[in-house]
Parts: structure tokens; C-alpha cells; sequence
């Protein structure tokens, strides 16, 4: 039995793996991002150990999310899912007055994973459209660029595959790896979506848990439980250093050697 976390599991892709890790006897622990959607991920997914709360578009409770897994003991594996879609209209600015895509998707799992006692194992959702990513890291924070965005989740989900390859290249000891679900049904798909919804959340649940040789890897990017290539930059240490030390002068927190 593995002892997983998984952000945002409240709904969607992230709620299907854990049911299918709970019913497969692992221990899993749920977020949301408060209290009530918490609750609500426990309701959704009988059998799970619990279910942890916080705004990871906020840097103060992103933190405080970290201690609360900390509290837990290490796990085994974490599932960075949680993320916001790509049909905000305009530049919405957290607490911390950075664009709500960017918080969300890049900066809380960069947080996460710094935070984190170190699992066995990391797995990124990324996603198809990480490729129309702008690879030159300019204007992370879209202060100068009119916001689009599409290309804004598109720049996000390419973070997440550079900074899932960044690990596996500094943490030798953990294997960390990125995926794309395919475009699904999900709320943040929408019911247009053609990809197969039962076939995506399967990827992170073998990459978490399965003891296949070919799940058991580190550094590599996935569809449908098949190695896939990204973005090529994707590859680039220099542009994986470029994106930590963005992250770390946002936030002030330093991803540990």
C-alpha cells in the first residue's frame, strides 16, 4: 500500500485517480481549496484517509498547506494536479498580485514540492497544449503582454513539465515525471472535449503507485501510460534553472539541492 496526496481532487481528473487509488487499497489524502470543498472531497471519495484545505493561488496558505501534508509523515507519492483553466478572460491577480493561471498552476507546485518532505515519487499533470508555451520565460507574471488566455494555461502547463524534468535532474532519489490526460469532459475540458475521460486519470495513478519497470522511472513525459516527447525545451537545463529561479525570487522560497 502507497500513501499518496493529491491537490485538487475536490472534482475532476484529480477526484478519478483517487478513487481508483483508494479502490486499489492505497491511502489517500485530498485537498481542496477550502474547507468546504475539502469536505466535499470526502464525500465524492469514500474510503480516503482525509482531506486538506487551502488557496493555492495564496503563497501564505500554499505554505501552510505544505505543513499540513508535512504533519502527515512522508508519502510515498504526490499528484500535482490542481490547476485552472485557460478561459479566464482577463488578468485576474491573487493576493499576491500575480496572474491567477501562474499562481496556481506553476508557482503552488513549485512551492509544493519544495516544501514537501521529499516522496519517492512525483508526477506533474502537464498537457498537450504545454507545446504553444512561450519557451523564453518572458513576462512570467504577464505585466507587459496583453493577457490571452489560452497561451497563459498553455505557458503554465509547459512550466509544469520543465519543473518536473528540473527535479528528476537535481533529486536523483526521487522520480518525477509529467503527463498529458488528453483534452477531456472534464468541468475545465468542457462537455466539447473528445478525448477518452476513463482513460485519463489512469497515467498518474501507475505513475504514483504501479511497480512496473516502465512506470518506475524518473525524468520522462507521458500519454496514456506511453512515453511521449515534450516540447523540446522541456530538456533544457538552463531554461529549467531560469523557470526555479523565477519562482524562487516570486515567492522567496528556494527548491533544496
Amino acid at each position: 500500500m502507497s500513501r499518496i496526496f493529491i491537490t485538487g481532487s475536490a472534482d475532476g481528473l484529480g477526484q478519478m485517480a483517487a478513487r481508483l487509488l483508494i479502490d486499489a487499497g492505497h491511502e489517500v489524502v485530498l485537498h481542496g481549496r477550502n474547507a468546504a470543498r475539502a469536505q466535499a472531497a470526502l464525500k465524492a471519495a469514500p474510503g480516503a484517509k482525509e482531506a486538506l484545505h487551502g488557496d493555492l493561488s495564496s503563497i501564505a496558505q500554499t505554505l501552510a498547506l505544505a505543513d499540513q501534508v508535512n504533519r502527515f509523515g512522508r508519502f510515498d507519492a504526490v499528484i500535482h494536479n490542481a490547476a485552472v483553466g485557460y478561459r479566464e478572460p482577463r488578468r485576474i491577480a491573487t493576493v499576491d498580485g500575480l496572474p491567477h493561471v501562474f499562481a496556481v498552476n506553476t508557482l503552488a507546485p513549485y512551492l509544493l514540492t519544495a516544501l514537501i518532505d521529499k516522496p519517492q515519487r512525483l508526477v506533474y499533470l502537464s498537457s498537450g497544449l504545454h507545446r504553444q508555451g512561450d519557451a523564453t520565460l518572458q513576462d512570467l507574471t504577464w505585466e507587459k503582454r496583453p493577457w490571452q488566455g489560452t497561451q497563459a494555461y498553455s505557458d503554465s502547463k509547459l512550466h509544469d513539465a520543465l519543473l518536473a524534468f528540473a527535479v528528476a535532474r537535481r533529486w536523483p532519489q526521487v522520480r518525477s515525471t509529467a503527463l498529458e490526460p488528453g483534452w477531456v469532459a472534464t468541468k475545465m475540458g468542457g462537455a466539447e472535449a473528445p478525448d477518452d475521460l476513463d482513460a485519463a486519470p489512469k497515467t498518474q495513478v501507475w505513475l504514483a503507485v504501479s511497480d512496473e519497470p516502465a512506470a518506475k522511472v524518473s525524468g520522462e513525459y507521458f500519454y496514456h501510460m506511453k512515453p511521449r516527447e515534450p516540447h523540446p525545451v522541456v530538456h533544457d537545463a538552463s531554461v529549467q534553472e531560469r523557470l526555479l529561479d523565477a519562482c524562487e525570487r516570486l515567492s522567496g522560497v528556494r527548491l533544496p539541492d
